[in-house]
């Protein structure tokens, strides 16, 4: 069954935040599996523990069907469930009352399947032959390999994980190293403790030969894994992350998770922004995959992957989109931290330079914001598009300090915490005291971009100015003029004058500082 907006129900049971995800609150999570990398089999358990919200004897969590489960108890009782898609409906014999705290154990194992951008979870070989075992699930979702309540509105407040792998393999997964244990049956357990909210697709397995290294910026540790041939190359392009950790510091507040630490992790795809334990797979060069990345040729002074990626650890994990559709929160905001570096360590033209290259990989073919509560994918406009609309209100802000302050405070009023666009509009309209929703609506929920229509008038040495745009409110200041000698206009829908000196030809628009189109009319 596919819906009108295209969404299949598997994807309506697991982007929905139902009554029987609604219902209660999860508290914690125990992931304790073991993996067999030659039989490419996991099996172990998730013990669940939430908080009844409303009185119910149901609960909805997530499980791919190519994965089977053995069992799940209540303390010693065998609790029944029923699966649809990747929806498991687990079944209490008695009521749930709302306040109490119950804990579950969910007992599974199978052969995952490799799926999507970087297969989820993939069992390989490093150029060595030696296994080589990581996951990045983001697209497809975390049940793709472990059981859990796989959306993005309810987060753990905290988590273990145990992850059992043959003797001589190391994994390295989220959180503090609370040490390991040889099991005496060739297997050793390495356990992890996540002492803050995590999302569920930044839960990582990293199981391969890693030698370890590490450094430290205050107090908080940075700890680097890698595969002992690339430790030397490893060694010189980690160093970026010191400084990289300071400049996001400045602008938005210290690291989000000092007590788990920050690390960076080898791994055979480009990266991900796994909490505290963020995949790095790029070939130890600035740009990305030794591309440059935005087009402005100011890429290729930095590693991509360690300023994007750990940027997400101030945006899309301490704080997280409360829905899939709203996932411009985690990319539209990192990709305008990698301007924010540039910024820092080069200088705002060249930040200027950075962001505007991103202008060729726009599409506009559809809104940012995606449909809602099908667990839908936004277009990769939500990373450009995005950023170029945070500098757009920058712009219109119109005054570098009082911005500064705006991006530290909106980081810190909502650190930890899941939100929504409306979260996000509602913050910027009550500090600025601006009515910034119209801007917001054309920018994330449009597709168009707002269009300055001009209209010269010789005769008279004016230009007639005006918007247009989808959303009728859409009333957003500009600078016109020369580039010496800038000029604030208020264009709203409806035609305006303004009286100048220049020619046709001299009379510009700051299109550098608003993400704009602009057209001469006749």
């Amino acid at each position: 069954m596919v819906s009108a907006d295209g969404a299949t129900r598997a994807d309506i049971l697991r982007g929905a935040y139902g009554a029987y995800r609604a219902n209660n609150d999860l508290l914690s999570y125990h992931l304790d599996i073991r993996v067999d990398p030659e039989k490419k089999f996991l099996q172990g358990k998730n013990s669940i523990r939430f908080r009844m919200l409303k009185d119910g004897r149901r609960i909805q969590l997530d499980l791919h069907p190519a994965l089977q489960i053995d069992k799940i108890l209540l303390g010693e009782v065998r609790l029944r469930y029923k699966r649809d898609s990747g929806a498991v409906f687990v079944d209490f014999p008695e009521t749930l009352n709302a306040g109490r705290e119950y804990t579950i154990d969910f007992y599974y194992s199978g052969h995952p399947v490799e799926t999507g951008r970087f297969g989820a979870i993939t069992f390989r070989k490093d150029p060595a032959g030696r296994p080589w075992i990581n996951t990045a699930c983001e697209e497809t979702g975390a049940s793709v390999w472990w059981p859990n309540k796989d959306q993005w509105r309810d987060e753990v407040e905290s988590m273990q994980i145990s992850v059992s792998v043959p003797n001589g393999l190391v994994d390295v997964s989220n959180g503090k190293f609370m040490g390991e244990t040889d099991l005496g049956d060739g297997y050793t357990r390495w356990d992890w403790q996540v002492h803050y909210p995590i999302n569920n697709y930044d839960v990582s397995l990293n199981i391969g030969n890693y030698v370890h290294f590490s450094d430290k910026l205050g107090d908080l540790p940075l700890d680097f894994y890698v595969l002992p041939e690339d430790k030397a190359k490893a060694e010189k392009q980690f160093t970026q992350a010191r400084e990289m950790l300071q400049v996001f510091g400045h602008y938005f507040g210290d690291y989000p998770f000092p007590e788990d630490g920050y690390k960076l992790i080898e791994a055979p795809y480009s990266g991900m922004e796994h909490q505290t334990a963020v995949t790095y797979g790029n070939h130890f060069t600035n740009g990305y995959l030794g591309r440059d990345w935005a087009g402005s040729g100011l890429s290729l002074r930095f590693d991509f992957i360690i300023i994007h990626e750990s940027a997400h650890e101030w945006f899309g994990n301490s704080i997280t989109a409360a829905d899939r559709s709203d996932m411009w929160i985690h990319e539209g905001w990192a990709t305008y931290m990698e301007s924010l570096y540039v910024e820092s360590r080069w200088g705002r033209a060249d930040a200027l330079k950075y962001l505007n290259g991103l202008k060729s990989k726009v599409k506009n073919l559809q809104p940012i914001i995606s449909a809602r509560g099908v667990n839908s994918t936004p277009p990769e406009d939500q990373y450009f598009k995005g950023a170029l609309f945070l500098n757009t209100l920058r712009s219109v802000v119109d005054d570098d300090a009082r911005w500064w302050a705006l991006l530290h405070g909106f980081y810190q009023h909502f650190k930890y915490q899941n939100i929504m666009t409306e979260d996000v509009v509602r913050y910027f309209n009550q500090e600025t005291g601006m009515n910034l929703t119209p801007i917001f609506d054309q920018y994330l929920r449009r597709t168009a971009l707002p269009v300055l229509e001009l209209q010269w008038d010789p005769g008279r040495g004016s230009v007639r100015y005006r918007w247009h745009a989808d959303v009728p409110a859409f009333a957003m200041p500009v600078l016109v003029g020369s580039r010496q000698h800038w000029q604030k206009i208020r264009p709203t829908t409806t035609w305006q004058t303004l009286p100048t000196q220049l020619d046709k030809d001299q009379f510009e628009v700051a299109t550098d500082l608003y993400y704009i189109k602009v057209v001469w009319m006749p």
